[in-house]
């Protein structure tokens, strides 16, 4: 696990980026040159469209990896281009991430979805009612957001250096706040719930938050370059820039790690495809309870929702569809899925004005020309 934050994930001492053979060794029956050559028009026409600085993408069809690119600057001012290997914040695609480790525990029968939370995090002050996990995955436990209700935190001193990297301690950002509404009564996003989810996992799992991330989900898939955000500045990282106005400037680059299975996590566009590609060959957990998971969860009065358990899910005219977007004032990310066709599409960019989902539409236009 990473020494300067135990319980956040594995040493970064363990966690070098691999060179480009990396992204090229994932990639399985590569798409043709004239599919690729339309993708990336296609792509690069949005990032004219909205300005933007750097893009990378990845492409999945029949289960696999069939493409990996990037676009633009990683570091305008340096002329640093955007590689398969470029690093960038998943911002809030950390969520599916948490919610794939809370269902791992709930099938090997060591959480349950429908306990209160305090089960596990007696820490977290008594609301009066009851909120479990199944309402912190799928948005409806009551607990603000930043800005849709009053956030109060707990001020005390700590005997630790960084306390923040304990998400059972995280949670004195926010674990004072007013809940907003009766938990089942209606849908409000919210990372405050998923650094709470986060230390559900970690007292369920009986290890760190970190360490079972690690052992279940990033080295079997060989995420290499898959770290949180403790700051600093490497030659694979990208700048942020954000948008006021017409103009494009350097986003202020603050440490995530805080918010653990919320928004905590980077890696490399290579890895983030890495991570769709097992989602959609089910190598994360089982048939039953993927489809657990991908089920939309309705309100307690019954009224339907656009979310299952982590991930928003919808039945539309393209199929059945799963998805994650991820924003921060320096980075917007999204991953759409189509697990019955084994198809998907991730996209990262270090401009935190994107719209993300014109990118991965303008992929599917791109791959579905005739």
């Amino acid at each position: 696990m990473w020494p300067c934050l135990r319980n956040v994930s594995v040493s970064l001492v363990l966690l070098g980026l691999v060179a480009s053979a990396h992204a090229r060794d994932v990639v399985e029956n590569p798409l043709s040159k004239a599919r690729a050559a339309a993708v990336d028009q296609a792509v690069q026409t949005v990032i004219s469209d909205q300005k933007l600085v750097g893009v990378a993408i990845g492409v999945l069809q029949q289960g696999h990896i069939v493409y990996l690119k990037g676009y633009g600057a990683a570091n305008r001012e340096d002329n640093v281009p955007v590689s398969t290997e470029t690093v960038f914040n998943w911002a809030s695609n950390s969520k599916p991430v948490a919610a794939v480790l809370a269902m791992q525990l709930a099938e090997q029968k060591k959480l349950d979805l429908d306990a209160d939370v305090r089960k596990y995090v007696p820490e977290f002050p008594d609301k009066g009612t009851v909120i479990t996990t199944r309402s912190l995955l799928c948005h409806q436990s009551g607990i603000p957001h930043y800005a849709n209700g009053k956030i109060v935190p707990t001020m005390r001193k700590y005997d630790v250096a960084d306390p923040f990297s304990q998400p059972v301690l995280a949670l004195d950002k926010f674990n004072q706040s007013p809940l907003i509404f009766s938990p089942g009564e209606k849908v409000s996003y919210s990372s405050h719930a998923y650094i709470l989810l986060s230390a559900v996992i970690e007292r369920a799992g009986e290890q760190p938050f970190g360490d079972q991330l690690q052992s279940r989900i990033t080295e079997p898939l060989e995420m290499t370059s898959f770290t949180p955000d403790t700051g600093g500045d490497k030659p694979e990282f990208v700048v942020g820039y954000a948008k006021k106005g017409e103009t494009i400037a350097r986003s202020i680059d603050e440490p995530q790690y805080w918010k653990h299975g919320a928004g905590a996590y980077r890696s490399s566009i290579t890895d983030f495809a890495r991570w769709a590609e097992a989602l959609l060959n089910r190598r994360l957990v089982s048939q039953q309870t993927e489809a657990a998971m991908w089920t939309i969860q309705p309100t307690k009065d019954g009224k339907p929702t656009t979310w299952g358990l982590g991930f928003t899910v919808e039945n539309g005219s393209q199929g059945f569809k799963v998805s994650h977007n991820g924003s921060q004032p320096e980075v917007a990310t999204r991953m759409v899925l189509y697990p019955k066709a084994k198809h998907g599409v991730v996209v990262m960019t270090n401009s935190g004005y994107a719209d993300v989902g014109k990118i991965s539409t303008a992929v599917y236009s791109a791959l579905n020309a005739k």
